[in-house]
């Protein structure tokens, strides 16, 4: 499971996607709730602007959850979780999860893949501000994907 919020997907989340489809056969990108989070996007937008970043590649499936992580892995019988990192940062924030996660769940292991540097400088909130100020956002999404 590649889990995450995802407002909205960029063409670094794509990145770490067709990584992770080098290591398993299926990934399911999912979207969650993030209640820390308030959403740029609608939770419909955030799903088609991925479907549509996906079309076409094989093994990915989407789905949108709203319980814990690990709740929705075990409920779909899922044993690795992947997440990507563009810093230190992200990794300290991602290794405290993945933590937590392997204390409440020991059967699902976490995988974290360094975002590769073309991406490293993209996060869903840069696209945001860029939205809000009417720049062009195009090098930062998936090619062919319509916000």
């Amino acid at each position: 499971m590649f889990p995450g919020s995802f407002d909205p997907f960029t063409a670094g989340h794509l990145n770490i996607l067709k990584r992770a489809l080098t290591m398993f056969d299926q990934v399911v990108v999912a979207v969650g709730i993030n209640q820390d989070k308030p959403g740029f996007f609608t939770m419909e937008k955030r799903l088609d602007l991925i479907r549509q970043a996906t079309r076409g590649m094989e093994g990915v499936s989407v789905i949108q959850y709203s319980n814990l992580t690990i709740d929705t892995c075990r409920e779909m019988g899922i044993h690795h979780i992947v997440r990507g990192v563009r810093n230190m940062i992200d990794f300290e924030t991602e290794r405290s999860i993945a933590d937590a996660n392997r204390r409440l769940c020991p059967d699902i292991e976490t995988i974290i893949i360094p975002t590769a540097q073309e991406f490293a400088h993209i996060s869903s909130s840069a696209v945001r501000d860029i939205l809000r100020h009417g720049g062009d956002y195009s090098s930062f999404i998936p090619e062919g994907v319509k916000l």
